[in-house]
């Protein structure tokens, strides 16, 4: 089996994506525990990651949950803190992979006007080969949909594919079209993964 190329997710992979974490510091675990009852932000969050404007869709929702507006609102006035630290590890995974001449692509559930941010934060989402954004895609994993556009894009065969995400779903969806597919737990455990691929030494993947 020979890999063509490789496909990073970005949410808690390259990433770490913990909404809940950063309002568990800013208001408390347990304010944090109703808002996420009485409101589903991340109903409103697929909405951006599906195409819809960031910011109107936050502030939308806001204006129907007065009682939680300002924590509302601080999902876009304060995101890169919903979307930090970098995993360092992966980040020198995808570097050490491009180093070889391998393809790497990302494949995220990600809005437009939010990647286009992060862009300006995290400068390793500049060094893929080809970005498949959700937003600009009007589809979201685990749409089988999705990934069939990537295959139509890439014109590589399924089989010649590598796709880590941390979702079961999304990794069973990857699987479903063909592609092999690796559920991120750690950036250790994709790194032994790229090495029993083949395409990494233990040397190359040391971070």
């Amino acid at each position: 089996m020979t890999i063509k190329a490789v496909i990073f997710d970005i949410g808690n992979v390259l990433i770490e994506w913990q909404p809940e974490r950063h309002y568990d510091r800013w208001i408390g675990e347990e304010r944090r525990k109703q808002m996420f009852e009485a409101v589903d932000l991340h109903a409103m969050n697929d909405r951006i990651d599906s195409g819809e404007n960031w910011r109107d869709v936050i502030y939308e929702t806001a204006d129907q949950y007065p009682e939680w507006r300002e924590e509302i609102i601080g999902w876009h006035q304060n995101w890169i803190a919903l979307a930090s630290p970098v995993i360092g590890h992966s980040v020198h995974l995808l570097r050490a992979l491009r180093t070889k001449d391998i393809p790497v692509f990302t494949l995220t559930n990600f809005g437009i006007e939010s990647f286009d941010y992060a862009e300006t934060i995290y400068a390793f989402l500049s060094e893929f080969d080809r970005r498949y954004i959700s937003g600009h895609m009007k589809v979201i994993k685990p749409d089988p949909r999705i990934y069939e556009m990537v295959e139509q894009d890439c014109k590589i065969e399924p089989s010649s594919l590598l796709f880590a995400d941390d979702r079961v779903d999304n990794v069973k969806a990857a699987e479903a079209r063909g592609w092999n597919a690796h559920l991120f737990e750690s950036p250790q455990g994709w790194a032994d993964c790229l090495i029993a691929y083949g395409l990494l030494t233990k040397e190359e993947a040391a971070f």
